[in-house]
């Protein structure tokens, strides 16, 4: 093992003393390539090129004598520490911290950052890191090859941002653009670099906020929220009980992208959206498009609205994580059901047309469920009975993707 394994970070300044110190002493370094050939390199150390990081470790772990890796920004920030202090390589390490690509980027743009969310985009998780693109109002993406600024604007398609794309921080060769998703597309951007994503109204908190990303206390408290707060527009399957049982059912998530099919008030896919996912919300009737988007405007949560009617206007959306179906049927059901999503809700006002959804779920290799809801609401000064609600619903669940 090697007896010593000093991180130092690098975000182009001039390296401190204590990394001067810890690169002289060094026996073995890790790097990029243009960490490698920094002057304060040794020339006789073993020198090893980071590609796979926890192939280095191995190295590094079965090194004998003093270990050094470099790399760019803050190490300890979705950096290398966390794999080399992983219990497989049994290192110790020492950092020397830099500042973070991130941190830089935004003192680029000259903004705040403690309101925004920060993402990592590889291949496999790029579509994730888009649906906190759309969900959210500032975001900042650290990219890698096949995810970066082009593939997002690509995957954003029919959602307005605009892109502050830092290229190379800290090096001669850094520089800094502005432009809109559709445009990202079109020009060949250089790694490293990081996407600031912007869009939708950004405020400053008053008094700076007390922690960083979206504050989960703002708007009121609840999963669901009373008619009052829609209006009083509320459809049959739009009630509170039944909203908090879809939105238990389906758990929707920071990175997810949530299908509200036949939005109606856009109650549900206002809820989806405070919890952080990305939601897209299909009405076949302008006037409930006006309203859900109205809904979400009060709320301060960013949806996608599509006016069109299902199954048809499903064809060109996204995958879907989770779906409600509000309206449409067993037909609309199936439809969705072929997409795969992990799990979808439904609702049916009779035993019938319950099982028939059931059924077709079953048949898409869905585990079913299905639950009689019956809600009724009392007036509390008479304790006498204002309103009765009843409603099957239905839950699938794909076992290959339950988690």
């Amino acid at each position: 093992m090697a007896d010593r394994v000093t991180v130092i970070g690098w975000d182009g300044s001039p390296l401190t003393a204590a990394a001067r110190a810890a690169l002289g002493a060094a026996t073995l370094v890790a790097g990029a390539a243009h960490h490698l050939a920094l002057p304060e390199v040794p020339p006789t150390a073993e020198r090893i090129r980071l590609g796979s990081l926890a192939l280095a470790a191995r190295r590094i772990a079965a090194h004998r004598g003093t270990a050094v890796v470099l790399a760019d920004g803050d190490p300890g920030f979705f950096g290398v520490v966390r794999t080399l202090r992983s219990p497989e390589f049994g290192l110790e390490v020492e950092v020397v911290p830099a500042v973070s690509s991130v941190a830089a980027a935004f003192a680029r743009a000259g903004m705040p950052w403690d309101d925004a969310h920060v993402v990592v985009a590889h291949p496999r998780t790029l579509r994730r890191a888009v649906n906190v693109c759309r969900a959210h109002t500032k975001v900042a993406v650290l990219t890698s090859p096949g995810a970066g600024p082009a593939e997002l604007g690509l995957l954003l398609d029919g959602i307005h941002r605009t892109f502050v794309i830092c290229e190379e921080l800290g090096t001669a060769r850094e520089q800094v653009t502005v432009v809109t998703s559709d445009k990202a597309a079109d020009h060949t951007w250089r790694n490293p670099n990081v996407v600031i994503v912007i869009g939708g109204p950004v405020g400053a908190q008053e008094g700076g906020g007390w922690i960083a990303g979206r504050d989960p206390g703002t708007g009121p408290r609840g999963w669901t929220l009373p008619p009052e707060a829609y209006d009083g527009e509320l459809g049959e399957g739009e009630t509170e009980l039944l909203r908090a049982a879809q939105l238990a059912r389906l758990g929707p998530r920071v990175g997810d992208l949530v299908w509200d099919i036949g939005c109606g008030s856009g109650a549900f896919a206002t809820e989806a959206a405070r919890a952080g996912a990305a939601v897209i919300a299909v009405d076949r009737d302008s006037g409930a498009c006006a309203r859900t988007d109205a809904a979400a405007r009060r709320c301060a949560v960013q949806l996608q609205i599509v006016h069109g009617t299902a199954p048809h206007v499903l064809e060109n959306l996204p995958e879907p994580d989770v779906v409600r179906v509000g309206g449409g049927g067993a037909a609309v059901v199936s439809a969705v059901a072929d997409r795969r999503p992990q799990r979808i809700v439904a609702h049916a006002a009779t035993r019938d047309a319950a099982e028939l959804i059931g059924r077709d779920l079953t048949e898409h290799g869905y585990d079913v469920e299905c639950a009689l809801l019956q809600s009724v609401e009392l007036d509390t000064r008479a304790w006498t009975e204002k309103e009765r609600s009843v409603a099957f619903l239905l839950s699938g669940v794909l076992p290959s993707r339950a988690s």
